[in-house]
């Protein structure tokens, strides 16, 4: 599903800082870990790598056995919004938009027929107890609720591979629990592999592995 082979990545400046050393990680299908790590140990410079938001200095970056370096902006676009979906510590709701429109915006980008939105964002919002507020807008909902809907929304067009960055950053213990339960829950049930960056050593132990990243590279935790 995804393989990471020997990526590097210095961000130029008054003295050019190496943020990713020599990393590479294999993850497949229904796998899910944790990657942790020092402030600016360069945890979301990985997730953008994958992403292809930005571009390694060296190594390659395959995703759904499509090589990133392969592609222009226009088509690593087209497999983020085919093949992956997103989890922000900040949720990234649109504000504007209701419940229900938010978790239906990745199948519309997509190019899903309406009727079929409106079944899968239905199957979402019950599968992470919020379909009673569909039709709310964000700023009605708690930070957990919100993280619900963000979850919902990352899963509704199927993705193969799901990263979440500090998900649980914004919410109280018991909130994260129940967030971090849920995400995993459904990661499974969509046989998904997914990627969770976090500083918490509690939301850590709900991956199957856990990797600690610093500026030589990426290693396994024992468990």
């Amino acid at each position: 599903m995804l393989a990471v082979e020997r990526v590097s990545k210095a961000f130029a400046g008054a003295r050019s800082r190496v943020v990713l050393h020599d990393v590479s990680l294999r993850l497949a299908a229904g796998e899910y870990i944790a990657v942790m790590g020092e402030s600016g140990a360069g945890k979301s410079t990985l997730l953008n790598l994958i992403a292809g938001l930005d571009v390694p200095d060296s190594g390659r970056i395959v995703v759904a056995g499509q090589d990133l370096a392969a592609l222009d902006d226009a088509g690593r676009t087209r497999l983020r919004r085919a093949r992956m979906g997103f989890i922000f510590q900040a949720f990234h709701l649109l504000p504007h938009l209701t419940v229900g429109r938010n978790v239906g915006l990745p199948l519309a980008l997509n190019g899903a027929a309406s009727a079929a939105i409106d079944a899968r964002v239905e199957e979402m919002l019950a599968a992470v107890g919020m379909l009673d507020r569909q039709h709310d807008l964000p700023n009605q909902l708690s930070g957990g609720e919100m993280q619900r809907v963000a979850i919902a929304r990352a899963l509704a067009h199927r993705p193969s591979l799901v990263l979440a960055d500090e998900p649980t950053g914004n919410l109280d213990a018991d909130s994260a629990a129940e967030v971090l339960a849920l995400l995993r829950t459904q990661l499974e049930r969509d046989q998904a592999a997914g990627i969770l960056v976090t500083h918490s050593e509690v939301a850590a132990a709900t991956a199957q592995r856990t990797y600690r990243l610093t500026h030589q590279g990426l290693t396994e935790r024992a468990s």
